[in-house]
């Protein structure tokens, strides 16, 4: 056996890692459906059973799942077609699931605000925590857009 592959062996390669991106690609369509749904219908007993605000939380925190799911959907679908791994859907998505765990401490701590409680502090530790790691999500994908720019 050789160092190098034969053309027919990597195009054999390139053409099942292109079909194994498109069928995690599909699945991912399917879950992010299902998703959607089982939100939809979970939100209907929870109102029909008067639990409004739970139902919004809920409903909220399924939905930023989803587009956490369709950013990752994009990134199969752009890996797919150019054959590149990039970062940014990455960071993307770690903004998004950040930001969707923030509004769902605050949503879940609304109106249970008492300073003493140790469950309240450590939401709000975890808050802060959150708040920087946004931020240095961000500036991530500044620098590299700001280096995409330079080259």
């Amino acid at each position: 056996m050789t160092n190098q592959d034969s053309p027919a062996d990597v195009r054999i390669l390139e053409r099942a890692e292109h079909y194994i991106y498109l069928t995690a690609g599909f699945i991912l369509v399917l879950a992010a459906g299902g998703l959607l749904l089982t939100a939809v219908i979970e939100m209907g007993s929870k109102i029909f059973e008067g639990d409004y605000v739970r139902a919004m939380v809920h409903l909220l925190d399924r939905v930023l799942l989803v587009l956490m799911v369709a950013e990752i959907i994009y990134t199969v679908g752009r890996i797919t077609r150019t054959q590149l791994l990039e970062v940014e859907p990455f960071l993307i998505v770690g903004v998004i699931a950040s930001i969707r765990r923030m509004l769902i401490i605050t949503a879940e701590s609304a109106g249970h605000a008492n300073i003493q409680d140790p469950a309240f502090q450590a939401a709000l530790a975890e808050l802060g925590i959150l708040a920087i790691i946004i931020f240095l999500l961000a500036l991530a994908m500044r620098l590299l857009r700001a280096k995409k720019t330079v080259t």
